[in-house]
């Protein structure tokens, strides 16, 4: 089931991440609810399935992400999509750390969490002058 899984999870990144590269999807003003909600299902997207990918390392017992306080409570499923989102937007906290690859699918989910920004504004950019 994980190697069925995983290939779908990447696969739906992926095609998240592509329509940046899009060209005249986004049409119109600048700030407009349409952008805005275009960017928050790309964000969404990356931290559903960059969380899925650690859940499901965990599910194959790959340990990929370990909590610093073993007394919190949460489990792997909190804990999975937490990280995601905290490696998205930032580089996270310290009080969940990835290990073995982990480590490497975290600098994956941080380089697209710096560059999707950049990406959204030279898109809506381009755009503009496409108008």
């Amino acid at each position: 089931m994980f190697y069925f899984l995983l290939p779908i999870v990447i696969f739906c990144i992926f095609m998240s991440l592509r329509t940046l590269f899009i060209p005249n999807t986004l049409k119109g003003k600048l700030v407009s609810v349409d952008n805005f909600l275009y960017l928050g299902t790309v964000y969404l997207t990356v931290i559903i399935g960059y969380g899925l990918i650690y859940l499901l390392f965990n599910l194959m017992n790959t340990t990929i992400l370990v909590e610093a306080n073993k007394n919190s409570g949460h489990n792997m499923f909190e804990s999975s999509f937490y990280f995601s989102a905290m490696m998205l937007f930032s580089v996270g906290n310290g009080d969940v750390v990835p290990v073995g690859i982990g480590r490497f699918i975290a600098v994956t989910e941080a380089l697209i969490g710096y560059t999707l920004p950049a990406a959204f504004v030279a898109k809506v950019m381009s755009n503009k002058n496409n108008i």
